[in-house]
């Protein structure tokens, strides 16, 4: 795959970015191909910024904690006429006491698909057109007992109207076996603890971030298909010196009942075992560990080496270790925003007989 995005960033308000902002505007023009969208073209816009009322607190407290928050607006059209509408958000108030995030989208774009768990077959190119929703809403608890961090509990949603428009005659999704292999339409809701002891939100050097998860999928909520997740993903930062940090992730998924294929628990892709298709391994439970060490180079210019472990497993063997799925690679950050080290990420991974180069914003955890 050959992406290219030109990137230019623009700032609305006056004082450098060595100082607190209330609003900017990094544009994003993209350009990229891929062999199932042939030449894609768009725009994703980021607009980072603090509320007012978090900018009069930080005026009147220099030392006040008063977290960036950040929207972007994406847009992109293909050659084979496909359309990617997607706004992820963060959003952070009242001094970080309400933090809400998700994402809103349509996509009608083409994937490939690998098989499900120790059913691997040849890819298969399938199109879909879906709108999804996922929204989790927290707010800060137990503040006066966290003496480091904050500890958030909150409320999950998510929607997803997964219409599966073509697949390859001959192929396994066109024998309806697959669950979700000819669509599905998922409706859920449930409830997570968040914590949160990080020093900085896109560049932490220190502290730890938890995301612990359960959603139910039901006709209660609308949904076609019934089946429970438990998740959690916790990462750690760690200073080696003063110019090189070691990040750490782990991350595991569970299942209760039969999830689509699409709501699976995934390998691969840009946060989660780079060197990887996003989906290229996917089954009912997965479990990885991935590592990251970032360092400096020049001023903004910045690089990073990776490497990670993950494993699959089913209702028959909950993970099988026997059977790791391994990744590494290499990057390159530039740093455009030095107020809050948001970066421009380049990297390209390895895995088994698999490679992929990865241009976007933001570190992977």
């Amino acid at each position: 795959m050959l992406l290219l995005t030109l990137f230019t960033a623009l700032s609305v308000s006056t004082p450098a970015d060595s100082v607190p902002k209330a609003f900017s505007l990094l544009p994003l023009p993209l350009v990229y191909y891929t062999p199932e969208t042939r030449l894609a073209y768009g725009v994703a816009p980021t607009f980072t910024f603090r509320f007012k009322r978090d900018m009069a607190a930080l005026r009147a407290d220099s030392a006040a904690t008063v977290r960036p928050s950040q929207v972007t607006l994406g847009a992109a059209y293909t050659q084979n006429k496909q359309l990617l509408f997607y706004v992820p958000f963060q959003l952070f108030y009242d001094r970080d006491k309400y933090y809400i995030n998700g994402e809103a989208g349509y996509y009608k774009y083409s994937y490939f698909f690998f098989g499900v768990g120790q059913r691997e077959v040849p890819r298969e190119l399938y199109a879909v057109n879906f709108p999804r929703i996922r929204v989790n809403a927290f707010r800060q608890i137990a503040a006066s007992a966290i003496p480091v961090g904050k500890l958030y509990a909150g409320v999950r949603y998510q929607y997803e109207d997964y219409q599966v428009t073509t697949v390859e005659p001959d192929g396994l999704l066109a024998t309806g076996t697959v669950p979700g292999g000819l669509g599905s339409k998922l409706a859920g809701a449930g409830l997570g603890l968040f914590y949160d002891s990080r020093n900085q939100i896109f560049f932490p050097t220190k502290g730890l971030v938890a995301d612990v998860a359960f959603l139910n999928q039901s006709r209660v909520w609308g949904s076609n298909v019934r089946f429970d997740r438990y998740s959690a993903d916790v990462s750690s930062y760690h200073a080696l010196s003063k110019h090189a940090i070691l990040a750490l992730n782990y991350f595991v998924s569970f299942t209760k009942g039969v999830a689509p294929f699409n709501a699976m628990s995934l390998l691969g892709g840009t946060k989660r075992m780079r060197g990887y298709y996003e989906g290229r391994f996917r089954d009912q439970n997965a479990a990885l560990i991935q590592s990251e060490v970032r360092f400096d180079i020049y001023k903004r210019l910045g690089g990073v080496v990776f490497g990670g472990v993950g494993i699959l497993g089913d209702d028959a063997s909950i993970l099988r270790p026997s059977d790791p799925k391994a990744a590494y690679g290499a990057g390159l950050r530039f740093t455009i925003n030095r107020l809050d080290h948001l970066n421009i990420r380049v990297d390209y991974g390895f895995g088994q007989q698999s490679s992929g180069f990865y241009l976007t914003l933001g570190e992977a955890f």
